[in-house]
Parts: structure tokens; sequence; C-alpha cells
């Protein structure tokens, strides 16, 4: 993920309130939010000639505001488009502080920059539109959306809007696997609103349980607490509520504080499996010493209103436990209209939508998917292999030697990934090292290759082909990058810059999206946080904990949810976090 800074926007603040004590009464307002108001009438059709002075711009319809939308607006330049957002919350939430949310370290207004106030700043007319996309009309280039507000009818305006290009960065919802009872009985942490939720239902728990007229076996069942998932959100947020229980609700209800339990299940071995392994063991052992009850190899087979079913994956034994609240954490699952969008051109089998390197969807010249709805269907090399031994081939002579090799060597290692992870792994210096080694020679020059023998030299490079991973980090550069692309578009018409095309003549367009790793971290409770960096490097503890507090910091989307963050941080270390049921 990027960090974005404004100090166009600071400066802005202080031209427009020059004296200071308008600028105490804009910090005052800014510390209860501020109200972003919006002219934008509503239509029931947006055609491409709705706009008169707008009508040669090619129009870029944008389906959604998370971290993968909000980023190709942030760096769309070009004032080429006519730029319309489509999205049923007005606002960007930076959502890796969502579990802090969940027991008042932070609050849910510190988190979330109105869109109105990042497209505001742009040199050209951005068009937000409040409304859910119900459907993609790739034929017609068209989206029909319905509104989230309702008329003075009492139904929801419907209306459509055509496109040249259009951004599908929707995101995902909460993966259930089908499992009976979840979505009726469970809560979820995909959005603010999920958030506040969970808070008021800790703090309902409470305060339950906390009535005399309650029994025993009662108050037991409504202070277990289980989270479903032992990935980083799942972990972050049971960390979160021991913190929250141990340091502040322990004394605010000091007659049931003897009852709480928290569970964590996980279908898997361990916890955190795409962290390092010495992680994954600290915050087991951690969780251990905290009393936060870990289960691996229990997988959940169904929830009722007030019991949770587990299969144990070793025995295949079934058991049940009462519980007062359950958060679902499993990954994600794909949204109905991405569903219909995939059967309606032919993406039929698959979990998300298909991308080329370039964040197009495939069969779909015009439209680009990003973010948690989409995933890149990198080409196996061992697919053109035949045409880019033609490539390196020149003179027809059905023979490579390796100085042949060296005028594609660059273009493959681009557009083909799984070349760097497999050199790696092998630890060879390049790719003419592997064919060198192939020819059972690493010394000689010379030395020639027909195409069984390529093939036979780069036959397990596809073994290293992965998915990137479903996070902020991937989608926020996703967005950054469609952007740029964007902004390129006319300059690079008839200069192209990227890669040979191996399987036709001249180069394409863009260079393929490539995706750089900045590492990732887990909160663990206790202000102790691991980390896991770039080069291998892992830290954990007190000291990895302020790290965390400082790059997240410096991610969030304005200066004023920076600065509101901080604030939260700071009251939550002097007064304690707040257990108010607001």
């Amino acid at each position: 993920m990027h960090g974005y800074t404004f100090f166009h926007r600071a400066s802005r603040a202080f031209h427009d309130h020059p004296s200071i004590s308008k600028l105490l009464v804009l910090f005052t307002i800014s510390s209860g939010g501020l109200v972003a108001f919006s002219d934008a009438k509503p239509s029931h059709s947006v055609s491409a000639g709705a706009f008169q002075g707008d009508f040669k711009k090619k129009r870029v319809v944008v389906l959604g505001t998370g971290w993968a939308g909000t980023s190709f607006l942030k760096s769309l330049k070009n004032p080429s488009y006519d730029v319309q957002v489509v999205s049923p919350r007005n606002y960007f939430a930076f959502t890796p502080l969502l579990p802090s949310v969940t027991n008042g370290t932070v609050e849910a207004r510190s988190i979330v920059e109105p869109i109105r106030n990042i497209v505001k700043k742009k040199d050209f007319d951005v068009q937000f539109r409040e409304a859910e996309c119900l459907k993609i009309d790739a034929v017609n280039k068209r989206v029909y959306c319905q509104s989230t507000q309702d008329t003075n009818l009492g139904g929801k305006e419907e209306f459509s809007i055509e496109y040249d290009y259009l951004v599908v960065a929707m995101g995902a919802r909460s993966n259930t696997f089908n499992t009976p009872g979840v979505v009726e009985n469970c809560h979820f942490l995909k959005e603010v609103e999920d958030a506040q939720r969970i808070r008021r239902t800790v703090i309902d728990c409470f305060e339950r349980a906390s009535l005399p007229s309650v029994s025993e076996e009662e108050r037991k069942r409504l202070l277990h607490f289980v989270v479903v998932g032992g990935g980083p959100t799942g972990v972050e947020f049971a960390a979160e509520l021991h913190d929250f229980v141990v340091e502040d609700i322990s004394h605010l209800y000091p007659t049931v504080k003897d009852h709480v339990k928290i569970t964590l299940l996980e279908a898997g071995d361990h916890i955190l499996n795409m962290f390092d392994k010495r992680i994954t063991a600290f915050a087991e052992e951690k969780f251990q010493r905290d009393g936060i009850d870990l289960k691996t190899g229990s997988m959940v087979v169904k929830v009722t209103d007030n019991e949770i079913s587990t299969k144990l994956m070793k025995t295949g034994e079934t058991q049940s436990v009462p519980y007062g609240m359950v958060v679902w954490s499993t990954g994600i699952g794909t949204r109905p209209i991405i569903m219909d969008f995939m059967n309606q051109i032919g993406q039929t089998n698959r979990r998300v939508l298909a991308t080329d390197e370039w964040l197009r969807v495939e069969g779909c010249d015009s439209i680009y998917a990003l973010g948690d709805c989409a995933t890149i269907n990198q080409r196996k090399i061992m697919e053109d292999v035949a045409a880019i031994f033609s490539k390196a081939d020149k003179n027809q002579s059905g023979t490579l030697n390796v100085n042949d090799f060296k005028y594609v060597i660059n273009d493959v290692c681009e557009r083909y990934p799984q070349v760097e992870l497999y050199l790696k792994k092998k630890q060879l210096k390049n790719i003419v090292d592997l064919l060198k080694n192939s020819n059972g020679n690493a010394q000689n020059e010379s030395i020639k290759l027909d195409i069984e023998r390529f093939k036979l030299a780069l036959s397990e490079v596809d073994s290293q082909m992965k998915n990137l991973p479903a996070t902020a980090q991937v989608a926020a550069q996703q967005g950054s990058y469609l952007a740029n692309c964007f902004n390129r578009m006319e300059e690079c018409e008839n200069n192209p810059e990227g890669p040979l095309r191996f399987r036709g003549a001249g180069r394409h367009r863009f260079h393929p999206f490539r995706y750089k790793h900045f590492g990732q971290f887990a909160p663990l409770g206790g202000e102790q946080t691991a980390a896991q960096l770039p080069g291998d490097w892992i830290s954990i503890g007190h000291s990895t904990q302020w790290l965390w507090y400082s790059v997240y910091a410096s991610k969030l989307v304005s200066w004023r949810t920076r600065m509101l963050v901080i604030s939260d941080w700071g009251r939550r270390f002097v007064f304690g976090r707040d257990s108010s049921r607001i």
C-alpha cells in the first residue's frame, strides 16, 4: 500500500482560514468529523452526451471507493477523461484499523475520508454517485445502478451510465463457505459498519451478563467470544478484544470479568500461516500465555443463534459450544454482481475475475478489474516457449546461443515473474546461467540450444507461479499503476514502451503490472507486534509496535485522518478505551 500526503490541502486550509481563531474552529470541527456536501443532482440515465462541454472526452466509470478505486482516483491526473464514480459508500475507509474500531481504540470517523474530499483536489471534474451497481452490460458498455437513497415515493432511484472505459474495483465479501447459519448469526469485519456493530455487541454482552436475573451458565455463554479464522484479521481482532477486556472492561465489570473466554478457531494446523514460522510460533505461544483458547484443526460446520459446532480435522469428531458473539474472518468471497458478470463474459467456474498483466479483464478490452474482485491470470512461460524461441532466433537457424537469447532476456523476465522466483530458488544469478546449466556446461558462452533443450531448461519455471494476496497493499499498487497507464494513454499510443510481443509484432504499450511487497504486520496485543519485512527481516516485540504506529499513521489517506487517529491513540493511552454503547 502507498502512503498519501496532502500538502496541497494543508496549504489551502491555511489560505482559506488566515486567522488563528478560525484555524482553531476548523480543528475543533474536524475532531467531530468534516461533512462533505455535494450539489450533484440525481438522474435516471447518464448518457455520453450528458455534459456538453465534455462530449469529446473518454468516459471512465469507476465502481468502488475502496483501496483500489481510491488509489486510482488519487493518481489519475489526465484531464482528458470524464470520470464518473459509483459506490454505495461516499467515503474511503482505512480497513487495516477496523479491528481497532471494534474496541474503541480508534473511532470509526477517524479512519474514513469522504470521497468528495479526495476528488475535489483534481484539476478536472469528477462526478460521484452514491449507488449500488446492479449490472454490468459489457456489450452495450453500460452499467445499471440503484441509488442508496430513498425517493419521495419510498423506492430507490435506478439509472444507467455509459462508459468508454470501466474500472471494476468493487472488492469482495466475506467467504462463508456456505456454512449453515453463518450469515444469520455471525459478525463480519469487512466494513466500518461491521466494526461498529461488533463494538456494540461486545458491550451488550457484558451489560446483559451483569443483570442479576442471569444464571451462571447463561453468563458464561454471553461472555464467550469466538473468532473464526486464524489469518491476520482474526488474530488481530482476538488480540484487540483481549486487551480491551484486560485493560478496560475488567475494571468496569468486576463481577463478571472471571467469566470471559476468547476462543480462536482455525481449520489449518497453525495461525498466520502466510507469515514466517517464527512469527507463527511466537503468536501461538503468546495467545496461550494470554489465556486465549486457540483451537487449530477445527472447522466450523454449523452456527445457530447460541451455539457453534466444529469438526476436528484429525478425528472427525464434532462438538458444539455455546457463545455470546461470533466474528467470522475466513477469507474473501465473490460478490453476486461479479459472479453475474463473469458468467456473462464466459469466465465461469472461477473465484474472481481474471485479468491479464495489464489489469484488463480477459475478453473485454475496455474493462479493467483490480483489488479483491480480480486476480491476474499470469501466463505460463511454457505456453509461449516456442514463440520466445522464434523471437530470439532472429537468423532462423533453429538453435540459440547465449548471445541470441540476450536479445529477449529482459522481456522474458518482465513478462514472466515466475522466472525470477525460480532463479532465486535455484540460487542462480540470471536466466543465462539457467540455460548454461541445462546444457551441462556453466562456463561455455558458445553453447547452442535447440527448441527441445530450450523447453527442458524452462520446464520447471512455471512451478513458481503464485497469485497475489488479497491485501490493501496489492489493491493500492494496482490502482496507482492503472492510473499511470491512463495518464499516459495518448502519448504511448504510437510509442509503445512495454516488452516484446512474443505472439505478435512490436511491443506492448505499457510495462505489465508488478507488485512490490513492502512487508506485513501482525499486531498481537499487549503493545507487541510482529513484522515480516523485505529481505526476510523478522521483527517481534514492543519496538515493532511503534514501527506499526508510524507506518500506519503515514499510510492514512489525509492529514485529517492522521491527526484524528493519532489523537485517538493518545486518548487511549491517557484515558483508556471508550466502553459506551454508541
